[in-house]
């Protein structure tokens, strides 16, 4: 095994510093300059020359010199070590498996375990050699790995006393792991409960020994150690100790060993003695010697003190006591404090009782106790504002202690006699005059209504203080009285008290009441920001109204407050529930889709009168759906109202009728089909009547069809038919034809299809646009008709595949129509019939051949319906309609919606004219208007200058305003009525010119929102002109509306602002700035919470602000009055408190304030007090801040003081201990602090003072270079250098 010497801390000090002083001949430092002078070691000591090899017959011989003799070898930090482990302890013994299997892979997880390097290699004996490289511990670890893993295990037991077992385990049992480590073995101690005292050791022989050695010599160790104890009687303990710990303190210092004497506030008679056997033999020898002679010589005495003067005698922490042991010799016994026995014992020689009696005497007469009648209520009095009047009083006599104690009608006085009976007085005087001129009273108050009384922050109870200049003591909620206490000025009590019933019995009219309201509601009874709800709050204001968080899903709103307001707004609120109730009916109204214009009516006359007169709200589908049902929302009467309205405008314009068919219900899901497609069949079979079937499940079996009397007939017909098929028997066929055929399959109204269902029977349904396969057709009824009926279909589908081609003659003048918005027409024509194909001359070819391409009977219908086309272009009539320009936008509507509608109703073409330029216009009437008068020119036979031209008409309507109309006479007609009918009219509106802008709203929002919600044009005039005119216009049934609309919101802003005005009312308080942070709370808290609960703003003064004590307060008056009472609130009770600084040690101050200040917060919150602990390097670490209300100031104080003493106990033995585990020579540091101010490392005859050598100069580059830095060459006798 090979190693390598780790350089420690002590050989490199030792290195450092040469030689240490009793190698260098020096035994110790002496007083002179001389002998200091010898104490430095030589040059040649310190800085020693290589050796020399010598010649020698027995050959090479180490020299030994101060290099080898005087300074240690350093140390690697990397070690090798070799291990063998022989064959017969080898647990792989598979010699064909070297380097390979189970034993290479221990080797490789040692090596990843412990960091240490690992080599194997085989010896001649088969035994295996481990060399292992690395860090020391990595080392230690993976030699106790291979150890166990690789070598075989033997076991051994050694005993020693159970009670040395804990010395081997040593502390959290890293002496046992050393132990292991150390011997490479597993040792195992027997548990505490065993009574085994066996330690059981596992691993190599060599281990085994070593480990057993180990744990002997421990147990040897520990036998020279002796613990004794000696029972000696209690009352001899002071003697043993001595005053002030002294008798005791000699004996451990004269025999070394630790005496442990039980305090006397523990009752035990042991006294401890540890140490080794011969110390503590002599320790005990020298207490009983002393136990005897007190035992022998002293005598006792009983004497009588009063019990409240034991304190007196016992002095602070038992410091009389000793000094009269200190100066007498005798202990003073004095019975226990929850013991009613006023005896007290002196115990010692005869000779010195006399002088102890008369010292025990005079420190309990030493000061006197008295008490001053006085009621409790005047107590806070006598003390005054932050104790200012007791504190007069104390100053003048420091040493008298004055007790107030709460609840008795006396204040206690202690202190000496003379300064007692001084304060005694004043203290009279003091309550004589305030009984004069004070006053208090009780009154009962439930003490459920304290916190009301209290108000929010104190603010009521602050105000009842301020206002009649009395104190209200109410008390606290865990001692649940009913009285309420008020003292001060005898008329301010009855006032106070007075008020505080009258608030008492207002709230024991109080009740709280829960209202059940469906959570639904609760959003549109807050409405949009609260303003809802504001209004209820503000209609009842005493009442307080609380919705649940939406999250709870609760319905439960709870109202609290004066019992009739809780009740007239239960009833309110009920009310306006109801409403909700009953304006949240809905009822849909089928509606067929060709009437749903005649519903809307003339720009929306129609719907808007039924929605005003019934109060509802009426939603129809959008005009590209294929929904026909009507949405009518409000309460129940008024949409029964409603839709009765609409039928009957249905019912007028066509012969509607409703009619109940009775079909079983279980025959019900049959009829309607699969996603409906049987009952839609039927629907749009019977000139789409309604057909309304109950609720699956209901079991009702009426069924419900509506629509023109005819086809409702015809559809009940085909219901009751389809259903007794359904009941006898029922069959269906599929078959297949292109979608583009189906049109024509159906036939213009169903015609025919209709044929085909009346000569078979059968039922046939087309697929609807939602379906996937849209060339499927279905086919229901008996087997014979779906036969009949397949049969002619398919018939009609190969007539239709047979295509044919045929010609027609069309005026090229209507060309136009059929071609033009990209061939439109033609493209509903071949949607209609069958996707025939109809093409049209080139452009600028005056024929007038039209050819047709499709199925026969196609071609043939959409010929037909092309003749009617042409037929209805040649009866067309041109007609003007003239409306000025400035209103064709409005005519027209948004994307063209309401003129698209004029023309779809009416079958016409409407075209508006091109928009004239403004600025031109307006450059040719400028010109006209500037050119002078001039006399006509001679016009001869109607000719001027050559040219012939007609008179203008000023009457004549402008190109620009004329709208021109195509189509038949009477359809034309109409439409320039519906034109007329949507040329807007304008009116004026008087609105105050300061509402203005709040009209107009935030970028225009608000007017935007009216033009919106009215369908009309706001005009605001420019805020230069100061005009009070707005202009609305719109269609004439629109602008009563929005004039009723604008004046409403004139109404609200009106009201807003003077609400705006009572909201800026300003108070002003004056705080001293030091309150400020107060007020203000950590991150603003107590400030926010003070805005947000009255609701005002409040402004603190800037840094640079001349009056730095004023706060501002701005909000409505009453509002503002309360926080600036709840800001008084808080400033009265920060007057209120003083700030006291003790000392305490700061050795204890972590300890106070505990782990992660829970100490700390435990004080502050038990005393209602703030504490502050000095900063580290502040002037006196010692100081601590302790601020609060006086009486809280006190009680932490004094807990505080007994805190510290408690813990300057455990302070002062912990050092004791430390003093003892310190070691004896001091560590490096103190043999430093020891010899002084360094001087630097000197020696004696250098070179550089003996020779002619000069010292190195220590700033030379050349001497001391510096790495990295280029060395100057020095110029060589040789010439530079050649490399």
């Amino acid at each position: 095994m090979s190693s390598v010497a780790v350089l420690t801390q002590e050989s490199f000090n030792e290195h450092r510093n040469g030689l240490m002083p009793e190698q260098s001949g020096a035994p110790g430092a002496g007083p002179g300059a001389g002998e200091e002078e010898e104490a430095l070691p030589t040059y040649k000591d310190a800085f020693p020359p290589l050796p020399e090899k010598a010649a020698s017959p027995e050959g090479t011989q180490e020299t030994t010199n101060a290099w080898t003799s005087k300074i240690r070898p350093l140390k690697s930090s990397v070690i090798t070590q070799v291990f063998h482990v022989p064959l017969e302890e080898r647990k792989y013994k598979d010699i064909n498996q070297f380097g390979e299997g189970d034993q290479a892979k221990v080797c490789v997880d040692i090596m990843h375990k412990t960091g240490a390097h690992l080599e194997l290699s085989l010896a001649k004996d088969q035994g295996l050699s481990i060399m292992v490289s690395g860090k020391l511990d990595a080392v230690m670890k993976a030699r106790k790995e291979i150890v166990s893993r690789l070598q075989t295990q033997a076991s051994a037991t050694v005993a020693i006393p159970k009670e040395h077992h804990r010395f081997v385990i040593g502390k959290n049992g890293e002496k046992l792991q050393e132990l292991e480590l150390k011997t490479a073995t597993k040792i195992q101690i027997p548990r505490p409960d065993d009574l085994s005292n066996q330690i059981k050791i596992s691993g190599t022989k060599e281990g085994l020994e070593k480990a057993k050695h180990e744990i002997l010599l421990i147990s040897a160790e520990q036998d020279k150690r002796a613990v004794e104890r000696v029972n000696i009687d209690k009352v001899y303990h002071p003697f043993i100790t001595g005053a002030y710990n002294k008798v005791v303190g000699e004996m451990m210092q004269e025999t070394g060993a630790r005496i442990n004497v039980p305090p006397p506030s523990v009752n035990k008679t042991e006294i401890v003695i540890t140490g080794e056997k011969e110390q503590v033999a002599l320790a005990v020898t020298l207490i009983k010697k002393v136990y005897e002679d007190k035992k022998k010589n002293a005598t006792t005495i009983a004497v009588e003190v009063k019990k409240s003067q034991h304190k007196y005698v016992i002095g602070p922490k038992g410091n009389t006591l000793q000094e009269i042991l200190d100066k007498t010799g005798v202990s003073v016994e004095i019975p226990p404090s929850d013991s009613s026995s006023e005896t007290v014992i002196l115990r010692g020689e005869p000779d010195r009782l006399g002088q102890a009696l008369t010292e025990v005497y005079a420190k309990a007469n030493s000061y006197t106790i008295s008490s001053v009648t006085a009621p409790s209520w005047l107590h806070r009095f006598i003390i005054g504002k932050k104790g200012q009047n007791l504190a007069k009083i104390t100053q003048q006599m420091p040493k008298v202690h004055i007790e107030f104690t709460e609840g008795e009608d006396r204040i206690t006085l202690e202190g000496p006699t003379k300064d007692v009976q001084m304060v005694q007085g004043q203290i009279e005087v003091i309550v004589t005059d305030l009984i004069s001129r004070m006053d208090y009273t009780e009154i009962s108050v439930d003490p459920k209504f304290h916190r009301h009384l209290i108000g929010k922050g104190g603010v009521n109870i602050n105000r009842i203080k301020e206002l009649h200049k009395v104190t209200v003591r109410i008390p606290p909620d865990n001692e649940k009285s009913n009285l309420i206490r008020i003292e001060g000025d005898p008329q301010g009590v009855q006032e106070a008290k007075k008020e505080l019933l009258e608030l008492a019995s207002r709230m024991e009219n109080e009740r709280t009441k829960d209202l059940i309201i469906e959570q639904r509601f609760h959003r549109a009874i807050i409405g949009q920001k609260g303003e809802k709800i504001k209004e209820v709050r503000d209609k009842f204001p005493e009442v307080i109204i609380n919705f649940p968080d939406p999250a709870n899903k609760s319905d439960i709103v709870q109202l609290r407050g004066p019992r009739n307001e809780v009740e007239k707004c239960s009833k309110f609120m009920t009310k306006i529930v109801a409403e909700m109730v009953e304006n949240s009916f809905s009822v849909s109204v089928p509606i067929f889709k060709q009437f749903h214009r005649n519903i809307i009516g003339k720009g929306g006359s129609n719907i808007k009168k039924i929605r005003e007169e019934t109060n509802t709200k009426i939603d129809l589908p959008a005009e590209n759906s294929n929904s026909e049902m009507i949405v009518i929302t409000g309460k129940k009467v008024n949409c029964e109202a409603a839709r009765n309205r609409i039928l009957a405008i249905q019912k007028e314009l066509a012969n509607i009728t409703e009619m109940e068919v009775s079909i079983p219900s279980k025959l019900h899901n049959s009829l309607i089909g699969s996603k409906g497609r049987l009952v839609r069949s039927i629907m749009e079979e019977c000139g789409g009547v309604h057909i309304h079937f109950p609720t699956e499940g209901s079991g009702i079996d009426k069924v419900t069809i509506r629509g023109p009397v005819e086809e409702v007939e015809k559809a009940k017909q085909q219901l009751l038919a389809l259903a007794e098929e359904k009941q006898t028997k029922s069959h269906t066929a599929e078959l297949r034809a292109k979608p583009e055929y189906h049109k024509f399959l159906i036939g213009k109204g169903g015609g025919n299809i209709r044929k085909v269902r009346d000569s078979t029977g059968a039922r046939i349904i087309f697929p609807t646009a939602d379906d996937k396969d849209q060339e499927l057709i279905t086919v229901i009824g008996t087997e014979e008709a779906v036969r009949e009926a397949q049969k002619e279909l398919e018939e009609l589908i190969k007539s239709l595949d047979n295509v044919v081609e045929d010609t027609m003659n069309v005026d090229p003048k209507h060309h136009r129509y059929f071609v033009s918005r990209r061939g439109q027409v033609l493209r509903d024509l071949a949607d209609e019939y069958g996707g025939v194909m109809v093409s049209f001359p080139r452009t600028g070819t005056s024929s007038d051949k039209v050819t047709l391409k499709g199925a026969k009977e196609c071609v043939e219908a959409a010929k037909k319906r092309m003749q009617e086309i042409v037929e209805d272009l040649d009866a067309q009539v041109t007609m003007e309609c003239v409306i000025a320009q400035k209103f064709h936008r409005s005519i027209m509507g948004p994307k063209g919606s309401r003129i698209q509608q004029i023309t779809r109703d009416h079958n016409v073409q409407i075209k508006f004219p091109e928009r004239e330029d403004p600025q031109a216009a307006a450059a040719a009437a400028a010109a006209a208007a500037a050119a002078p008068p001039t006399e006509a020119p001679i016009q001869e036979n109607g000719e001027a200058n050559g040219e012939v031209k007609e008179p203008v008409d000023p009457n004549a309507p402008k190109k620009c305003d004329v709208i021109v109309l195509s189509g038949r006479k009477e359809r034309c007609e109409a439409a320039v009525e519906a034109l007329k009918a949507l040329v807007p009219v304008t009116i004026e509106v008087e609105v105050p010119f300061e509402l203005h802008r709040y009209i107009i709203g935030q970028k225009g929002s608000g007017i935007r929102k009216m033009m919106d919600e009215f369908e009309v044009n706001i005009q605001v005039p420019a805020p230069e002109q100061q005009s009070d005119k707005i202009s609305i216009t719109g269609l004439a049934n629109h602008l009563d509306r929005a004039k009723e609309g604008l004046l409403d919101r004139v109404k609200e802003l009106m009201a807003e602002q003077e609400d705006r005005a009572l909201r800026s009312h300003k108070l002003t308080i004056t705080v001293d700035p030091k309150y400020h942070p107060k007020i203000i709370g950590r991150k603003g808290a107590i400030i926010t919470t003070i805005r947000t609960e009255h609701d005002v703003n409040i402004q603190f003064p800037e840094k640079n602000d001349e009056n730095q004590d004023q706060i501002t307060i701005t909000g409505y008056e009453h509002k503002a009055i309360a926080a600036r009472d709840a800001i008084q609130a808080i400033v009265n009770e920060l007057e209120d408190m003083i700030s006291e600084d003790i000392t305490l040690d700061s050795r204890v101050h972590a300890r106070i304030i505990g782990a992660r200040g829970k100490g700390i917060r435990k004080i502050m919150d038990e005393f209602k007090v703030d504490l502050r602990f000095p900063q580290s390097g502040s002037a006196d670490p010692n100081l601590v801040t302790v601020t609060g209300r006086p009486e809280l100031v006190d009680e932490a104080i004094d807990h505080l003081l007994n805190l510290e003493e408690e813990y300057m106990a455990d302070v002062v033995e912990n050092e004791a201990k430390m003093a003892y585990m310190r070691p004896p020579g001091g560590s490096a540091a103190a043999m430093d602090d020891h010899r002084g101010p360094s001087k630097g490392f000197v020696v004696r005859e250098a070179p550089w003072t003996t020779g002619s050598e000069k010292a190195p100069d220590m700033s030379s580059s050349e001497d001391f270079p510096s790495f990295g830095a280029p060395v100057p060459t020095k110029a060589s006798p040789w010439g530079p250098k050649r490399f």
